[in-house]
């Protein structure tokens, strides 16, 4: 019906069955949409006609349509369904997307909407918000397929086949033992190769590879992008299985946390996205810059003091932004380097010999090409060899200085237990402004008879 429609013609289209009031054009329509396209439809509706969607859509559709609206809009929906619907609608939401929502309510409007969820969601989801944030027990679910070791793979497929519609993926099925704990998992690939009466115990991995419920969403990110798992297992501290995490939630985590990471790098701290106003994104910036202000203050009594040799050589003025903006640039794709680096390795003695040794080595090679350039530069400019070395030989060692203190101060940080994010891009500009300053008027000072 919608196939060669676009965006905008879906949507009118929409608009247009809910004012002709036509619930059977409505529903073909909404069955073609992803959650996504559907959450965009709806949230371009004014409030009337958002109340009669919400009057002609599904139930599960209902569902799907939450988990793509942000908090606010969330609540807003869940006010109009009432409580009788509104508990339906939370008992077909992913588990980790309704602790999410139900985190940031009052208790008082928690209890309410737990009390009326089918008692085991609402134990699960309670359960749930009792770990710590960003761990894995608050992405995991507990919609997955569990089987026993002896059943055939008939037993299996037909186990799958029941709780299809439940089982938010259908990619491994987990072999548990009577006390629940995990011992096996099988892929639906295995299951179709397998003979029909071939039991699991021949046919499964028993070394399988999972987190507990209190390891890091970082570490769930990284074990995923290993091992290309679709779903990974979640044991407690008895080797019980507790829930799996879908690859939709990792690849959601991985969006998060590279976020926050580019929010840090660029010293900008809280969120800050198209939406937030002029003052609030200020506020939210302030305090990096002002504290990098006082900083900065720092350069300014460093070339206050070489003032002797600035004025009998004015000329070592017109380089001076050239030195510290280079060697700003090289600490901070150093920085990248290995901000980047730390999320997808263990970080061991030889790995961070090895980084620093090879982080050095790009420092002397750009160094020493940077260098040349500019001397020529500096000599064909203002007719001064000596100049033209002064300036070579100080951009030489600053954009050393500058490569190893992008690379260090991350490193030096994560051994802390400090985000090494938190090292962000002006900070280590701003620290490498300093290095490079001192760098070239020391270099000038010494050759400063030379000059003159």
């Amino acid at each position: 019906m919608i196939k060669n429609m676009n965006k905008n013609q879906i949507s009118l289209s929409v608009i247009k069955t809910l004012k002709e009031n036509k619930k059977k054009d409505f529903e073909a329509i909404i069955d073609e949409l992803q959650p996504y396209d559907m959450a965009k439809i709806f949230e371009n509706l004014t409030e009337k006609h958002q109340t009669r969607f919400l009057l002609f859509l599904k139930i599960d559709r209902i569902a799907d349509l939450m988990e793509e609206l942000d908090k606010k809009e969330q609540l807003e929906v869940l006010n109009k369904l009432g409580l009788e619907k509104s508990s339906k609608v939370l008992d077909l939401m992913d588990n980790d997307d309704l602790a999410s929502f139900l985190e940031e309510l009052s208790p008082e409007k928690v209890h309410s909407y737990l009390s009326g969820m089918k008692t085991e969601d609402s134990a699960f989801i309670q359960s749930m918000m009792n770990y710590p944030q960003e761990t894995a027990g608050r992405l995991m679910t507990n919609r997955f397929v569990w089987i026993r070791n002896y059943y055939t793979v008939v037993e299996a497929v037909g186990k799958m086949k029941a709780f299809a519609k439940l089982a938010e993926t259908l990619n491994y099925l987990y072999v548990i033992d009577e006390e629940r704990k995990l011992v096996g998992v099988v892929s639906y690939r295995d299951l179709l190769l397998a003979e029909p009466d071939e039991t699991i115990q021949n046919i499964m991995y028993e070394r399988v590879i999972y987190v507990t419920a209190d390891t890091d969403q970082e570490e769930v990110a990284r074990m995923a992008e290993r091992y290309d798992f679709l779903a990974i297992p979640v044991v407690d501290e008895e080797h019980v299985l507790v829930g799996i995490i879908t690859v939709d939630d990792i690849i959601d985590v991985v969006i998060r946390e590279a976020n926050e990471d580019i929010e840090k790098l660029s010293a900008s701290g809280k969120s800050i996205d198209f939406d937030t106003k002029a003052l609030t994104a200020a506020w939210r910036r302030l305090p990096w810059l002002i504290l990098l202000l006082f900083i900065g203050l720092v350069s300014g009594k460093i070339i206050s003091g070489y003032e002797t040799t600035l004025h009998k050589v004015v000329a070592l003025a017109f380089f001076m932004p050239m030195i510290a903006g280079m060697t700003g640039n090289t600490g901070t794709q150093s920085l990248a380097v290995v901000v980047r680096g730390l999320i997808s390795h263990d970080i061991e003695k030889k790995i961070v010999l090895r980084l620093v040794t090879r982080e050095l080595g790009v420092g002397l090679t750009i160094g020493l090409i940077c260098g040349i350039l500019i001397s020529i530069i500096a000599y064909i400019w203002q007719g001064s060899l000596v100049l033209g070395a002064v300036v070579g030989c100080s951009l030489f060692f600053t954009l050393i200085i500058g490569t190893l203190a992008g690379t260090v101060i991350p490193l030096l940080l994560y051994k802390l237990k400090i985000d090494p994010a938190v090292a962000s891009g002006p900070l280590i500009t701003t620290l490498n402004d300093i290095f490079s300053l001192v760098t070239y008027f020391g270099i000038a000072t010494a050759f400063i008879n030379y000059l003159t």
